[in-house]
C-alpha cells in the first residue's frame, strides 16, 4: 500500500488545496493530508482545530484521505508515519525554486521523495494570503475556497467585526 503525505499550513484550505488533494487521493492508496504547526507563521487566521476541520468537511467525500497535524521536521513525520511519498503542489515557476530545495533536504533526511504535481490552471494564482486578503477587503472569494471554508472564514469576519465595535 502507498502512503503519501500532503503536508501545508492550509490558512485557509483554497481550492487549488482541495484539487490537488483530490488528484494525489485518486494515485495513492492513503493520503494524510498534515497541518504544519508553522511557528513561524505567528498570527494565523485560524487555528490548528478549524484547520484541521475545515480540511475534514471539505474531502469528506475522499474515502483514502486522513486529516492530522505536526509539529517539528516534516522527515521525522514522514518516518514515523511510514509514508512513501510527500506531495507537494506547484502554481508557478517560483514555488519550484523553494520547494525543490525542501524536496532535496527532505530526501536526505528520511530517503522520501517528493512529487510535484502543477497546478490546475483556474488556481494557479490562488494562495492562502492573497485568499484572506480579497476576502477581509470585501472581495467575493466564493470561487476560490470550499464551502466549508467560506463558512469559516464569515464567521470570523463577523467576529472581527464585532471584536471592533463594527
Amino acid at each position: 500500500m502507498t502512503r503519501a503525505i500532503y503536508p501545508g499550513s492550509f490558512d485557509p484550505p483554497t481550492n487549488g488545496h482541495l484539487d490537488v488533494i483530490e488528484r494525489a487521493s485518486h494515485a495513492f492508496a492513503e493520503l494524510l493530508v498534515a497541518v504544519v504547526v508553522n511557528p513561524q507563521k505567528r498570527h494565523p487566521m485560524f487555528t490548528l482545530d478549524e484547520r484541521e476541520r475545515m480540511l475534514r468537511e471539505s474531502v469528506a467525500h475522499l474515502g483514502n484521505v486522513r486529516i492530522c497535524h505536526f509539529r517539528g521536521l516534516l522527515a521525522d513525520y514522514v518516518r514515523a508515519e511510514k509514508v512513501d511519498v510527500i506531495v507537494k503542489g506547484l502554481r508557478v515557476v517560483s514555488d519550484f525554486e523553494s520547494e525543490m530545495a525542501t524536496a532535496l533536504m527532505n530526501r536526505t533526511l528520511s530517503d522520501v521523495d517528493t512529487l510535484f504535481l502543477m497546478s490546475d490552471q483556474r488556481f494557479s494564482f490562488v494562495s492562502s494570503s492573497i485568499v484572506k486578503e480579497v476576502f477581509f477587503l470585501g472581495g467575493d472569494v466564493s470561487g476560490l475556497v470550499p464551502e466549508p471554508v467560506l463558512r469559516m472564514m464569515s464567521t470570523k469576519r463577523s467576529e472581527r467585526s464585532h471584536r471592533n465595535g463594527g
